[in-house]
């Protein structure tokens, strides 16, 4: 079984607009939630969120292509260009040939999808853009991706909800472990904010009124999130070949099935993917230092990712920093995973944990060290990315300090 290294890393979110301002935004502590501006949000009983501010696809895309792409394929390819580019990978035709690209998308193409039915349903109109299917279409990421590099080898996109991305970099992580590819691009990609998929979360009543404080007591629910992340993964000894950086390593994935309720968490089911992680990746609970939790600050969701904490990790657990960062970019749905992979990575990397923003008032059923407000330095070897989604489909993954 090879050792699979990270060398490239690539994001666009609220928070940064490459990977090194998203890194810089966690050790800040700085919030990208505010007022949300690229849909109406005045019907809403919520308006803000964590949107890529200002975002236009002229400096990354010509009109004609872009023509093609809707907003979360966009942000997928330029997430994709960065970690490309920060691994110095060289193309040839047998790598083309031999990589994979595997990536993490929850809703697809909703702001397109959006618009046809605007068209149709409200103005009348009997056509909608000719592009709609393929823009919509939530594998149209991989597909671009594919296009922007010429891989011809193995491309899919997995869609489990909020764990998207998480199985995303696990299965291109036990592709590049057991030898079926020799170099991955995986991540996630996503952009909600669209009118009716608003309108769709309203009615769950889950998202807050005000701002994400996950496991502080007066949380009010989850805020929304755009953007991508994305990863070059190798093989650790081809990586070390080449001299090529190594941001850390992948060293296990877990996963389960909560076979419970379709919105309401299972600590029995996070549990499982915790124990299941440590097996993957050959660790004792002690080894962990630290956990970058789903943390999604609704009532329902942070007591029963402290509970599974606590249950796997027992009295390690009171030692053990667990933040959630989306209390900065925001639940990313189907990029959730892969914003939350690139922020344990960071903290690997650099040396700093990120806080959990935003909080305010402890919570007994939340009794975790959550690294509130203020980023912490230190230096640990191994960390845990948690992501449980709706539908009670769980992922995490482990990785190790290069």
């Amino acid at each position: 079984m090879r050792r699979v290294a990270i060398t490239g890393v690539g994001a666009i979110s609220a928070i940064g607009r490459n990977a090194a301002e998203f890194a810089a935004s966690l050790r800040q502590g700085r919030s990208g939630i505010g007022p949300i501006e690229s849909a109406d949000s005045s019907q809403l009983r919520f308006r803000n969120g964590a949107e890529v501010r200002g975002y236009c696809h002229q400096p990354y895309f010509d009109d004609r292509r872009a023509d093609f792409m809707d907003r979360f394929a966009q942000f997928a390819v330029i997430a994709a260009r960065e970690a490309v580019a920060d691994a110095g990978v060289v193309w040839t035709p047998e790598l083309r040939e031999t990589a994979a690209i595997v990536t993490g998308s929850c809703v697809g193409g909703q702001s397109t999808e959006d618009i046809g039915f605007h068209e149709v349903y409200k103005l009348g109109h009997n056509r909608v853009h000719p592009l709609t299917i393929p823009k919509t279409m939530a594998n149209a990421g991989a597909s671009h991706i594919s296009m922007e590099f010429g891989i011809t080898g193995p491309s899919f996109t997995i869609s489990t909800a909020c764990a998207s991305a998480g199985h995303a970099i696990g299965q291109a992580f036990w592709m590049l472990r057991t030898g079926a590819a020799e170099l991955a691009i995986t991540g996630g990609s996503e952009a909600p904010f669209s009118f009716g998929i608003l309108k769709a979360w309203e009615a769950m009543r889950v998202v807050s009124p005000d701002t994400c404080r996950p496991f502080s007591k007066d949380r009010r629910g989850m805020i929304l999130g755009e953007g991508a992340a994305m990863f070059v993964l190798e093989p650790l000894e081809a990586a070390r070949a080449r001299g090529a950086r190594v941001h850390a390593e992948i060293v296990g994935l877990g996963m389960s099935s909560d076979a419970c309720h379709i919105t309401q968490p299972s600590p029995d089911g996070a549990a499982r993917a915790l124990r299941a992680v440590l097996r993957d990746a050959g660790l004792a609970p002690e080894q962990i230092g630290y956990i970058n939790a789903h943390g999604t600050a609704t009532p329902a969701n942070d007591p029963a990712e402290a509970a599974a904490i606590r249950c796997v990790f027992g009295a390690h657990a009171g030692r053990l920093p667990v933040s959630s960062t989306k209390s900065m970019h925001g639940h990313a749905l189907g990029a959730a995973a892969a914003l939350e992979c690139l922020a344990a990575v960071t903290a690997l990397r650099d040396g700093v944990l990120p806080p959990t923003a935003n909080f305010s008032e402890f919570d007994p059923d939340c009794d975790l060290d959550v690294i509130p407000n203020q980023a912490r330095e230190a230096q640990v070897e191994y960390a845990l990315s948690n992501s449980f989604a709706f539908g009670g489909l769980n992922a995490v993954l482990a990785l190790r300090r290069a």
